[in-house]
């Protein structure tokens, strides 16, 4: 069985969202977040205090975008990976990690210096910058998804997981105002599917069946 652990509406909802995807059985522990702080026992699990952390059999991992990609292929070829030979693939790996590095980070940045930090260690000026480095970075989706339902592969696959996620994340993160029109239904188009939906409420199920009242930074469904 997988165990993933879990804050709603963190990174985390990538691998929950592709284990709805493949229809994968799994355990979900929800903790409050931050869990390095609030969840105790956790440091002995994962040292770094962060989400996710997947863990099947003797494997373990805590990096969201790696983890879609292994679950995507942990049982042989699978449709949401895009598989070396295919010519998307170097595109498929490129918006893979794209999602992670160049969408989520900036909005982190955002969301701790204009509202984590208390206020006298915010700085508006960080935040600025870090939400214009986001908006410039949306054009290279923007032009991507133009014509086109998906980012690779010509069909839904880990990368418009890992990459959406990081377009949800922006409607928290107040963001998602700079979004063009192909984004703003891309977007729509990820939040249809029946396994988003799915993880959705299974984060929220979990959270209240495990007593987690105060979850997460981001709401996800």
């Amino acid at each position: 069985m997988i165990t993933l652990h879990h804050c709603v509406g963190t990174r985390s909802f990538r691998p929950l969202w592709a284990l709805e995807e493949l229809e994968l059985p799994y355990d979900l522990k929800v903790m409050p977040f931050p869990p390095r702080a609030r969840a105790p026992g956790y440091l002995e699990l994962n040292p770094l205090g962060t989400v996710p952390l997947l863990v099947d059999g003797a494997t373990r991992m805590t990096e969201s975008a790696a983890i879609c990609h292994y679950l995507a292929t942990r049982d042989g070829r699978s449709e949401l990976a895009v598989a070396p030979g295919e010519p998307d693939y170097a595109a498929y790996l490129n918006w893979l990690h794209f999602g992670e590095a160049t969408l989520t980070f900036p909005q982190a940045i955002v969301l701790r210096y204009s509202r984590m930090e208390p206020p006298e260690r915010r700085l508006p000026q960080a935040a600025e910058d870090y939400a214009r480095w986001f908006g410039a970075r949306l054009r290279a989706v923007s032009e991507r998804i133009s014509g086109r339902d998906w980012l690779a592969g010509d069909r839904f696959t880990m990368a418009d997981i890992s990459v959406g996620y990081a377009l949800m994340l922006a409607d928290e993160s107040g963001l998602s105002a700079r979004f063009s029109p192909p984004i703003q239904a891309y977007r729509e188009r990820l939040r249809s599917r029946p396994a988003y939906r799915r993880a959705g409420a299974a984060e929220l199920r979990a959270a209240a069946e495990q007593g987690v009242a105060d979850t997460a930074i981001a709401p996800s469904a």
